[in-house]
């Protein structure tokens, strides 16, 4: 039992992976398949990649609650855990400008890309010099937000794979609502990176 905890981060790695996969394939950017899939098809890796996005955000909760819970905090966990994280929040980006750069996406996506490979590069340095950046409550909170974020930027650029009207008396408001949730979450990301720079600048003073 106390092996589940890295069983599920260990699953949410393998479930991006896919996650991502099936985006770049159903925008066409997969070799050899994308070419031969059919709209349905597309509609279909549409409808499964968000499935699987909602199911790898749903492992991150439950790996780190049951590890405290089971008393099953691990190294491995705690370094697979924010690479999970990350690998999840990349590749849900990156899917969502394969399948259709949108302004309103491009700047916060590309904003929330540089801060996670930033503090990424400088929890490295650091950990080489002793350094230690433990995860504040903001950051778990900008994790959250990039997370419901990013899932309601898939079920908009998926919004005819879901079968849902063509309305813009819907389809307007849930846009307006799922990009300034994507805005949020890049400020809070901002925030959160500026705050471990500070912190890792006072360690090295």
């Amino acid at each position: 039992m106390k092996n589940l905890p890295n069983i599920l981060t260990g699953a949410r790695l393998v479930i991006a992976l896919f996650m991502f996969v099936a985006l770049a394939a159903a925008a066409g950017g997969v070799p050899w398949l994308s070419e031969r899939l059919t709209a349905d098809q597309q509609f279909s890796l549409q409808r499964w990649a968000f499935w699987a996005f909602v199911v790898a955000a749903i492992t991150d909760f439950f790996d780190g609650w049951l590890a405290r819970k089971l008393d099953a905090v691990s190294v491995w966990g705690a370094i697979l855990d924010p690479i999970g994280d990350k690998i999840l929040v990349c590749g849900g980006l990156l899917g969502l400008m394969a399948l259709g750069p949108n302004p309103l996406v491009i700047l916060p996506a590309g904003l929330i890309l540089f801060r996670e490979f930033a503090v990424s590069a400088l929890r490295e340095v650091g950990a080489g010099k002793g350094i230690k950046l433990p995860v504040t409550l903001l950051a778990k909170w900008k994790t959250t937000l990039q997370l419901v974020a990013i899932a309601g930027e898939i079920v908009l650029v998926s919004w005819s794979a879901f079968g849902l009207p063509n309305d813009p008396a819907v389809f307007g408001p849930a846009s307006l609502v799922t990009h300034g949730l994507l805005w949020v979450a890049a400020v809070v990301t901002l925030i959160t990176g500026a705050q471990y720079w500070e912190a890792a600048r006072k360690a090295l003073a």
